[in-house]
């Protein structure tokens, strides 16, 4: 039994709209308040293309990092043969190529369903690896955490980012503890004669395993770190790119920021507002030029996004999907729901094919 291809919700349609007049909005008042398109220009042209050659290196080191966090985790989490590390990074990678040029985080379930391609059929294993996401991106609490102490110790960050930093540490907090929570909770429950809801709840605990293991959450959160000093490393390089010479806590005061403002993706790259959340603490704590801020902050997203995007599109090759196949990806359920029917179209063929043979 096939599933049948949903329509697009009107509230999606709604979603989508406000997402572009939003976006018109911030790139009007750039355009309007912001800096001269030849203050910018100036900016670019004096961009020190070696210093732009080590930062993408480093923004690709940073994607290993974490792919490799990542692996970590679906290895505590789900049952041998593990995935190899080859097929983990292309997932991984066109992951990062849909959360680039897609609108949501429609990425984390693009990765999710390249790996589920290659891995055994098991019962669950959609779930499962929506879990080790979750999971995954649990583990970027604490880098972040150290981050902010960093920048809270070292750093001149203004009022409203304290604000931020504040609400992101407290959402960031809860997730945790309620990840901790359902992977300690013993997980007996069968699986057979429950909800839809209640048996993907079930089957994405699983995905929650690492949490179990002191040895493998350590493992995971020790090559997220180090996925994060890369990041700032490439951060502090790109300065250097745009000749910006502020100090190493200055870089940290960006990345930080332009994290925050892409927790909730608006719209692509959220082009603009990711600008904006750049340029002015620079401008108000290290004396930058709000042009050159703006210039780096187009800069930098052009170098991470060149990481994601042309990594990306090589794997997206190698999987032989394209982007028209990324929009449609079933969800977990859709794709439980369809495993389910397949197995139960299976056992009703059996017994018919016996008759036949007798």
């Amino acid at each position: 039994m096939k599933i049948r291809r949903l329509s697009w919700p009107r509230s999606n349609l709604v979603r989508v709209v406000a997402s572009l007049v939003f976006m018109a909005g911030v790139l009007a008042l750039l355009w309007w308040r912001g800096p001269s398109l030849t203050a910018i220009g100036d900016a670019f042209a004096q961009v020190q293309w070696r210093w732009v050659v080590v930062a993408v290196a480093l923004n690709l080191l940073s994607v290993v990092m974490r792919a490799l966090a990542w692996r970590t985790v679906i290895n505590q989490a789900m049952p041998k043969p593990h995935p190899g590390f080859m097929l983990v990074f292309s997932a991984f990678s066109v992951g990062l190529f849909a959360n680039a040029v897609l609108p949501g985080r429609i990425g984390e379930l693009a990765r999710v369903a390249v790996l589920n391609r290659k891995l055994p059929r098991r019962r669950g294993n959609w779930a499962t690896l929506v879990g080790t996401v979750f999971a995954h991106r649990v583990f970027d609490l604490v880098p972040v955490l150290l981050l902010i102490l960093y920048v809270v110790r070292t750093a001149k960050i203004p009022a409203w980012a304290i604000t931020s930093l504040l609400v992101f540490v407290g959402v960031g907090a809860a997730l945790f503890t309620f990840a901790f929570a359902s992977a300690r909770r013993p997980n007996t429950r069968a699986l057979d004669g429950i909800g839809a809801a209640r048996r993907l709840v079930t089957m994405a605990r699983q995905g929650l395993g690492v949490m179990r293991s002191p040895i493998g959450a350590t493992v995971a959160v020790l090559f997220q770190i180090a996925g994060w000093a890369c990041q700032l490393l490439a951060v502090y390089t790109a300065m250097r790119a745009f000749d910006i010479h502020a100090p190493l806590p200055a870089a940290a005061v960006v990345l930080l920021l332009i994290n925050v403002a892409t927790v909730f993706p608006l719209w692509p790259g959220n082009v603009g507002l990711v600008q904006f959340a750049i340029a002015t603490p620079l401008k108000a704590s290290y004396g930058v030029a709000y042009a050159h801020g703006v210039a780096f902050g187009f800069g930098l997203q052009a170098i991470e996004a060149s990481v994601g995007i042309g990594v990306g599109l090589l794997f997206l090759a190698r999987e032989g999907l394209s982007l028209a196949m990324l929009r449609v990806m079933p969800s977990a359920a859709q794709a439980e729901m369809s495993h389910e029917n397949e197995e139960e179209e299976q056992a009703d063929e059996r017994p018919e094919r016996a008759r036949m043979s007798g």
